[in-house]
């Protein structure tokens, strides 16, 4: 289990070796192999990656579901006094106490963020506003495309694979017509020559996407249909086609 407010996950055993994606503080992981004081492990969005062990904890039993508390931006007390700032969508550890912020149960969760994906791109408006970013990160602290994307549909109770070449292939086929895209659909785009998926956006409606974008330097709101903007542009000329989720997330 994370123990840290958030793990970096490496694509090698070595802290110089490049940043995949992040785990979550409280969350669960699979050891996988163990080399050192590094294990590789996956997540229960079976990504995986390599992970310091100074971020990790064995777990002996994990809490009942509906006993859980999700953080929506917190600061809380642990063991000895420790304090830690949660990142939206972390668990709370057990001796954890809540010191700013909020942290729900799983019932108020989904009360609060109800399995709709226009909600979710609602939420991933608000949640990561401002947010810089950063390959591998999947917080408002710093957030990748398919980051941004999987954390805010999570939250909703929406089901993703970490990557935007993986998310493409769920949902069912919303079509490549722009003024036809629904809030929450999801819009693929590829720079590749053999079209794999690079690049991932959540429509708003009106023509609007929100995204996170090194070309923005983060988080951005597009105005799709601004093409005096050469971004957008630029990005238009590498869109390939939207996805419309179910309320499974498939």
């Amino acid at each position: 289990m994370v123990v840290a407010p958030l793990a970096p996950l490496h694509g090698e055993p070595s802290v110089s070796s490049p940043q995949v994606s992040q785990a979550l503080g409280g969350h669960v992981l699979s050891v996988l192999e163990m080399r050192d004081e590094w294990r590789h492990v996956r997540g229960e969005d079976r990504y995986e990656g390599w992970v310091h062990a100074g971020y990790l904890a064995p777990l002996l039993q994990a809490p009942p579901e509906n006993e859980r508390l999700t953080s929506l931006g917190c600061t809380v007390h642990g063991s000895g006094g420790r304090r830690r700032v949660l990142p939206p969508g972390a668990y709370l550890l057990p001796d954890d106490s809540v010191e700013q912020g909020e942290a729900v149960t799983l019932d108020a969760l989904r009360r609060r963020f109800p399995p709709d994906s226009a909600a979710a791109a609602g939420t991933a408006r608000l949640l990561f506003e401002g947010a810089p970013y950063v390959w591998g990160g999947v917080t408002p602290w710093g957030a990748d495309c398919s980051g941004l994307v999987q954390t805010a549909y999570r939250l909703h109770g929406l089901m993703l694979p970490r990557d935007a070449w993986q998310q493409a292939v769920r949902g069912e086929d919303a079509g490549t017509n722009l003024s036809a895209l629904r809030a929450g659909d999801l819009l693929f785009f590829s720079d590749r020559d053999d079209a794999r998926i690079t690049h991932v956006g959540i429509a708003m409606g009106d023509g609007a996407m929100v995204h996170s974008a090194v070309g923005r330097g983060g988080f951005a709101i597009e105005r799709l249909g601004d093409r005096d903007d050469l971004y957008v542009e630029r990005l238009l000329s590498r869109f390939k086609f939207g996805r419309r989720l179910t309320a499974a997330g498939r």
